[in-house]
């Protein structure tokens, strides 16, 4: 299973995003000179998730994107799953598509552990967790601008 570059930019947008004062809209092309991302790429990956809800745009002067929730409450499979789809590594684990043999497939069995160990991951690191191994990562304590 790979990530594709829209979902490791997400995970990237949605980060700085939570790295941002609480409250203040964050413009698309700030994000995009931190991260070092095009704003029309940005544009393309902030719209899946402006349309699932994790974010929202505040139009005007001072406008940007915001969280609409708390870091600690996004893991990073809510945030990946609107770009990627399924992070099932075949579709017969994810109930989209199953050949006649599932019945007797013990591969499948071994798909539905990868499955399992990604969603494991994805779904129990949350956005505050990355946000602190950033504030690690790069000196930063907590509540320090």
């Amino acid at each position: 299973m790979k990530i594709s570059t829209k979902g490791r930019y997400a995970l990237r947008l949605m980060l700085d995003l939570a790295l941002a004062e609480a409250g203040e809209p964050v413009p698309l092309r700030d994000v995009a000179r931190r991260q070092e991302i095009s704003d029309k790429y940005l544009e393309q990956i902030v719209t899946p998730l402006s349309r699932s809800g994790l974010v929202r745009s505040v139009r005007g002067a001072g406008g940007g994107y915001l969280l609409t929730r708390d870091p600690s409450e996004y893991t990073v499979g809510e945030i990946l799953r609107p770009l990627e789809g399924s992070l099932a590594p075949v579709s017969c684990v994810d109930g989209s598509e199953c050949c006649g043999r599932a019945d007797l497939c013990v591969t499948q069995e071994v798909w539905r552990e990868i499955q399992q160990a990604v969603s494991g991951v994805v779904d129990h690191i949350t956005l505050a967790d990355l946000v602190e191994r950033q504030r690690r990562k790069t000196g930063q304590l907590a509540g320090v601008k």
